[in-house]
């Protein structure tokens, strides 16, 4: 039998403790339907520090089974996420990283779901790792932990014994692959039609927007951000930003990287991304008209640069997240 222990700590997110329970409960269900055996592949645990109830972010009550120090060996330890994030310092509990380290050492798995890469990264067990999160908090994670690869358009990653999902509900992306992990891809597969989860999602690139969430204070790269949003749809030459900021163009392609993390080429393309998602969810203008209207003349050129930050045609995307009636 696989044993997974869930980690509850003061503040995180209840749902992604209790979904992967009940996830994996249907997971026995089935395992039992297919292979003909009262036998369930999967047992779960919720460990908390002191072995006391904790209050989650939305002050749900979880009643844990075990202290930390009670558990020896775990196929899987389950680190939940957190809304709001704790600062570095919350997360600093010696006892925490080093329970941990421990199961890590001793050859358990241990899966962080969405935000809760923040304390796994804490260990430093993720230094020189690939890793993911929740794409709204890639730039604070970044900040934090520059020695993590992180690959934020992944919806989760895995190396070393240590798995990263993005956003919340990418914990039945998680739910899955230890299914078919442990179990089989038939099982995987009866698990995925019964909760209604797309199995081969495997990017939050569909789903993200270019959001500045840690503003920056240097006034000139902030005149120059604002200068290229109100001049979306013409033809916006980097040089003539910088002119126009009174910056040399070496310099200000250097100053705007060290501002906003990425060079201004890159933020424009992102930029223009973001607008033509817009019009796609909540306009019914062609392709082409959105082409224009987000400063691109080449209709291919617009759709080859649309897929590689989405992964999805415009067509495509449109078709998925679309909110007004045709």
């Amino acid at each position: 039998m696989i044993k997974i222990t869930f980690l509850a700590v003061e503040g995180c997110l209840s749902s992604s403790i209790a979904n992967l329970i009940d996830a994996f409960t249907i997971a026995n269900l089935w395992h039992n339907s297919l292979s003909g055996k009262a036998m369930p592949l999967f047992a779960t645990e919720v460990v908390a520090l002191e072995g006391k109830p904790v209050i989650s972010s939305n002050c749900i009550q979880i009643n844990p089974h075990h202290r930390l120090d009670d558990i020896v060996y775990s196929d899987y330890v389950i680190i939940p996420a957190f809304i709001p994030i704790p600062d570095s310092r919350q997360m600093q509990d010696s006892r925490i990283l080093d329970y941990l380290r421990r199961q890590h050492t001793t050859g358990t798995t241990l899966a962080a779901i969405c935000t809760g890469a923040f304390l796994l990264a804490e260990t430093g067990l993720l230094n020189g790792k690939i890793a993911t999160t929740n794409w709204q908090f890639a730039k604070k994670f970044r900040h934090r932990y520059p020695k993590v690869r992180l690959e934020i358009d992944n919806i989760l990653t895995e190396e070393d014994n240590l798995i990263c999902t993005g956003a919340a509900t990418a914990i039945m992306n998680l739910a899955l692959k230890i299914i078919k992990s442990e179990g089989s891809g038939k099982l995987a597969s009866a698990c995925a039609k019964a909760l209604l989860i797309d199995l081969n999602r495997n990017s939050q690139a569909p789903y993200s927007r270019y959001i500045q969430s840690e503003r920056h204070k240097d006034n000139e790269i902030l005149k120059a951000e604002q200068y290229m949003i109100e001049r979306l749809d013409g033809n916006i030459v980097i040089d003539e930003v910088a002119e126009f900021v009174r910056i040399s163009p070496r310099h200000f392609k250097r100053r705007f990287k060290n501002a906003t993390g990425d060079s201004p080429l890159n933020y424009l393309q992102k930029l223009r991304i973001d607008e033509a998602k817009n019009r796609l969810e909540n306009t019914l203008e062609n392709i082409t008209e959105i082409t224009r209207r987000v400063g691109y003349e080449d209709d291919s050129t617009f759709r080859r640069l649309f897929k590689r930050h989405t992964t999805l045609s415009p067509r495509e995307y449109r078709d998925k997240f679309l909110q007004v009636e045709s």
